[in-house]
């Protein structure tokens, strides 16, 4: 079992993946976090598992230009919402609608794995999905440590590593197009009745370039 995974992320313009403050369509700038980590989902699995169906542009060109066009075609499948896309079947219905029109579903399956699972569980399954070379989507609702996850809140995002540690994986997530680590248990433990969870990505017939 490997104790420190990182998947080959990619840049756009020397930022860490995409970023929702890039969007100048005022809606998706202010809560278009769904739709771009949907993107980011894209571009990777575009570039380094085969599925080139997924992002409508260059992979090997990439930049902040084409990554608002392709903000504003996933933007109609998960679109923002008043409170947001609050719930994992929200995203994956629309993500799951974009897989068809681009008739990819029979290669990409998604899954939700609920915010109600134990921390074990949960690091199970991110350390399942790093370790196969997939990226992991989180929706973050509330959280009581609301410094350290001020930026997170009602927020989704991505988790591209981890790092075994005592008791605990250390994560790295990426979004704003920058990457941070928190500890794992800290950031599921949020301290409410009311969770988010993580959503299940697998390519069907696919290998890592």
């Amino acid at each position: 079992m490997e104790h420190k995974k990182e998947l080959e992320y990619f840049e756009i313009d020397g930022a860490f993946g995409g970023n929702q403050d890039w969007f100048t369509n005022v809606v998706m700038n202010i809560g278009g976090c769904a739709a771009a980590t949907a993107c980011d989902c894209c571009i990777y699995l575009a570039k380094h598992m085969k599925a080139k169906e997924l992002y409508p542009f260059d992979t090997d060109c990439l930049n902040k230009e084409d990554y608002k066009r392709f903000s504003q075609i996933m933007k109609p499948y998960i679109r923002p919402r008043v409170g947001g896309v609050k719930k994992l079947a929200w995203f994956i219905s629309g993500f799951q609608r974009y897989l068809e029109d681009i008739e990819a579903a029979g290669r990409i399956v998604i899954e939700e794995f609920s915010g109600e699972h134990t921390v074990k569980e949960a690091e199970s399954f991110i350390k399942g999905q790093i370790n196969k070379n997939m990226p992991v989507p989180v929706l973050l609702l509330q959280h009581k440590d609301r410094e350290q996850f001020k930026d997170y809140i009602w927020h989704w995002f991505l988790i591209v590593g981890y790092e075994q540690t005592a008791g605990d994986i250390k994560i790295k997530t990426a979004t704003y197009g920058e990457a941070v680590v928190f500890s794992l248990k800290e950031m599921w433990e949020t301290g409410y009745a009311q969770k988010g969870g993580l959503v299940k990505i697998d390519c069907n017939d696919v290998k890592r370039e």
